[in-house]
């Protein structure tokens, strides 16, 4: 039995299931691609990086289970499988040659900027459309992304 929202439109509950399925295709890359760099990564500040890579992962994958609980709550199916990811995700493919730690960041980094990007229009697109708290669960990904990108951008310097 699909659950009823009132005051929520066909149109909002469409949007903010594509929305809310396109963002989670990238933050499921993102996360394959964090612990890519999490595995690899060697450099002189390695125990530094490698363990602020499980952070960020580790609030990447909140925001994984929110996004496909809410698809859920909207009627809707989550679509997270590996194959589906592959062909969904909006990110760049991640280097599988990368060693040392910045050039780990860098390229998380890249991926991030891009996903928080992704996020403030979806906090756009599914306010515009009438999901408020679709875009409210945007907006705290999006913090988060912007905090954590924050955080790795800092050893950089």
């Amino acid at each position: 039995m699909a659950v009823k929202i009132e005051g929520l439109t066909d149109n909002a509950r469409k949007t903010a299931i594509n929305e809310l399925n396109a963002r989670l295709a990238d933050a499921l890359a993102l996360g394959m691609a964090i612990k890519q760099a999490h595995w690899n990564v060697k450099g002189i500040n390695f125990i530094a990086v490698h363990e602020l890579l499980d952070t960020v992962y580790a609030n990447n994958q909140e925001h994984v289970d929110i996004m496909a609980e809410r698809v859920q709550i909207l009627d809707g199916t989550a679509v997270g499988t590996a194959e589906e990811v592959a062909k969904a995700s909006t990110l760049a493919p991640y280097p599988t040659d990368l060693v040392k730690s910045a050039d780990h960041i860098k390229a998380i980094c890249e991926r991030m900027r891009d996903h928080g990007a992704k996020l403030r229009a979806a906090i756009d697109s599914t306010d515009e459309a009438g999901d408020a708290n679709t875009a409210d669960l945007f907006t705290a990904a999006s913090r988060t992304a912007d905090k954590d990108l924050w955080f790795l951008e800092s050893h950089l310097e």
